[in-house]
């Protein structure tokens, strides 16, 4: 049986690469439909694995083993292998899962595009490298799969490379998912330097002995050492993972196409950090400093992310944000050792985010392509799968009593009320708040592209001129296309390729959460695989007062996050349905603070100004000081005029008279004998 299951974690992580390779290697030769067949394939059979191991997980079996040993260095190993227990079988069924609709999806929505192919390669490759993130067992294999999933990212934000656009959105993500990983990499330095092992199981037996070790960083301060490591490696999770500042590429990647934003930026590589974190509790158990620090972090993201999504008017940098916010709140209950509730909210959040991006890409179909939620509206009767999955996800994402959701989200909002490290106190205002302004823009956006007046066809001209700027942003390679519904056109359904994954999701966006919660967070489930100490007791607290999904999805209506979730809707439903001539007075009146919010608090300003324009500053004085001046100046233009000057004055004796030769040798020979010969003499 143990032969079975190896074969189940190599098919599991393989098959997609296998399938990557073919459409990309001979897409051309083999034709579109059967690069989508077999990538999909490839898929489908990880998944079957994923839930194969998931069963056998459950069954009592894990596994812990090397598959490839790589390299030995003195007494380190550098080695390819899989830790496979509840938290990795759960990852590895929501990545491939989320995928497989994903490529399902794509079926559909990148019918016209001329890099079919190549995109269903991506797409396998990334889940590919998704898999061997969170199926490692070691560092190091940890590191190979967060860049492989890093760079595929590149690849498809920048899927459409002829856009100017999409390409100055890929390098932003990679360059500021550099920074992320810079920290990343000194953690993982640290962690090899102290423990010197690169294996988990190691490192994690080994930490608790290393608990009041310090170490020195500036000077003679003293620092601990675990929290040092552990902010390091949160570093990286805050660049993958789109935590504040480093969450500033995350709306910009909405460049790519529709399939990208469901796949990389609500279910898989922007949940990659939260895993990895989850997966470092033996670590980060260890610091309340480095539990504080995230719990900050993921709070101010959680709530000013929010507040970016109100004034968004393209449908998926609204869901963008929201994912942003969403994070923030993973990343709370992470600060608060909750880290089986963050899974748990991962995996919940993994379906109804990559419905709501989903159903904005069958939106955009059916509106030709036009993303300016100000000029739908109506869109219910014309879209009706779409309308009805689009709201089982918005009422998910709001944390609606018993929707998927809903059970997640609160007890994170729970875990940060019990939590007991530095910043507890504002995580647990921030989420609380976040709740109303995730229920306000949620449903801004459905009222105003599914609900209301039929506005495509009279377009502003600001509103006009937002399409003309995502001209080619979908569909780029089909020269018919056009973007916003001529006249006399009507949106219409999108076909079942696209529309099935919506259904598909939609059902675990309902369900999975009444069914998970008891045995994910309340069971055994994640005992021996999630480290949480005495001094932590916030999942203790919560469970004190669990006595099922049905008392708690009632006990939710006497809540205040049910009445912000409500108030929010609410205020949504009057603004936009009952007064939508009130918003724009509001924006007249507080014209300041919705330039704030449109400029995105003026972050990308700083980072252009002080980061972008520094390095170009710092760029500019080397050159014009260090290469022009010091090395061209001195070293190579100074050595040439040293030699020409020694050669112009050597020049002067090379006249080309015998004369002056012979008195030249007559007084050489005289120096000779005055300086050489006649003191030897005297001697």
């Amino acid at each position: 049986m143990q032969a079975d299951m190896k074969t189940a974690y190599l098919l599991a992580a393989f098959a997609p690469l296998a399938g990557a390779l073919v459409a990309g290697l001979f897409g051309r030769a083999i034709g579109r439909t059967l690069s989508h067949w077999v990538t999909i394939l490839g898929v489908a059979a990880s998944c079957l694995a994923s839930f194969w191991t998931l069963s056998d997980v459950l069954a009592g079996n894990t596994f812990n083993g090397t598959l490839y040993e790589w390299a030995v260095i003195g007494e380190v190993r550098l080695e390819v292998g899989f830790l496979i227990d509840t938290l990795t079988a759960t990852m590895m069924c929501v990545v491939t899962f989320v995928s497989l609709m994903v490529h399902i999806y794509t079926i559909g929505y990148m019918a016209d595009d001329p890099g079919y192919q190549r995109f269903f390669s991506y797409i396998s490759l990334f889940t590919f490298a998704m898999m061997m993130l969170v199926m490692a067992n070691n560092f190091l294999q940890l590191f190979f799969g967060w860049e492989a999933v890093g760079l595929v990212s590149y690849l498809l934000i920048g899927f459409w490379f002829t856009r100017p656009t999409a390409i100055y959105a890929n390098l932003k993500a990679f360059l500021v998912n550099r920074v992320g990983d810079f920290g990343f990499v000194l953690g993982i330095g640290l962690v090899l330097a102290v423990f010197g092992s690169l294996d988990y199981a190691e490192v994690f037996d080994a930490a608790p002995s290393l608990a009041g070790s310090t170490i020195s960083l500036v000077g003679s301060a003293e620092w601990s050492l675990l929290t040092v490591t552990c902010i390091c490696l949160f570093i990286g999770a805050m660049g993958k993972s789109a935590q504040f500042p480093l969450h500033v590429w995350l709306p910009d990647s909405m460049e790519g196409p529709t399939p990208i934003s469901a796949l990389i930026h609500a279910a898989t590589m922007v949940t990659a950090g939260i895993f990895m974190v989850s997966r470092m509790s033996p670590l980060f158990e260890l610091s309340d400093t480095a539990l504080g620090f995230v719990m900050v972090i993921g709070a101010i993201t959680a709530l000013f992310m929010g507040f970016l999504g109100i004034v968004q008017n393209d449908i998926k940098r609204v869901v963008a944000y929201s994912t942003l916010s969403q994070l923030g709140y993973m990343t709370v209950a992470l600060g608060a050792s909750a880290y089986g509730v963050d899974i748990f909210h991962l995996m919940t959040h993994a379906f109804f985010k990559a419905l709501l991006f989903l159903a904005a890409g069958s939106v955009i179909i059916g509106m030709h392509h036009d993303q300016d939620i100000r000029n739908m509206g109506g869109l219910r009767k014309y879209m009706p799968i779409t309308w009805v999955t689009s709201l089982i996800g918005s009422l998910a994402l709001i944390g609606t009593p018993f929707l998927s959701g809903f059970y997640s989200k609160d007890l994170i909002i729970e875990a940060a009320k019990y939590a007991t490290v530095p910043g507890a106190g504002f995580a647990y205002f921030a989420v609380l708040a976040g709740v109303f302004v995730t229920a306000f823009y949620s449903f801004r956006m459905y009222f105003l592209v599914f609900h209301g007046a039929e506005r495509w066809g009279r377009q502003s001209d600001h509103a006009a001129h937002h399409a003309d700027e995502h001209a080619a942003q979908d569909h780029a390679g089909d020269d018919h296309a056009h973007h916003g519904l001529a006249a006399g056109d009507k949106p219409h359904e999108s076909p079942w390729v696209v529309t099935l994954p919506l259904v598909l999701l939609a059902i675990p966006s309902l369900a999975i959460g009444f069914i998970a919660v008891g045995p994910m967070l309340f069971g055994d489930y994640f005992d021996g695989v999630i480290a949480v100490i005495d001094s932590h007791p916030a999942m203790t607290r919560i469970a004190e007062h669990f006595h099922g999904p049905v008392d708690l999805g009632l006990h939710a209506f006497q809540t205040l996050p049910f009445a912000l979730a409500l108030a929010g809707v609410l205020c949504a439903w009057f603004l936009y349905r009952v007064s939508p001539d009130l918003p724009p007075k509001i924006h007249a009146r507080f014209t300041g603070l919705h330039r704030l919010l449109e400029n995105k608090y003026y972050l990308d300003r700083f980072n252009e100004i002080v980061f972008a324009g520094g390095a170009r500053f710092i760029g500019g004085a080397l050159w014009k000081r260090g290469d022009q001046e010091l090395i061209d100046g001195v070293a190579v233009n100074g050595s040439a005029r040293v030699v020409g000057g020694f050669a112009s004055l050597l020049r002067l004796a090379q006249t080309g008279r015998l004369n002056t030769y012979a008195i030249t040798m007559i007084v050489g020979v005289a120096l000779l004998l005055m300086f050489v010969v006649l003191p030897m003499l005297a001697r």
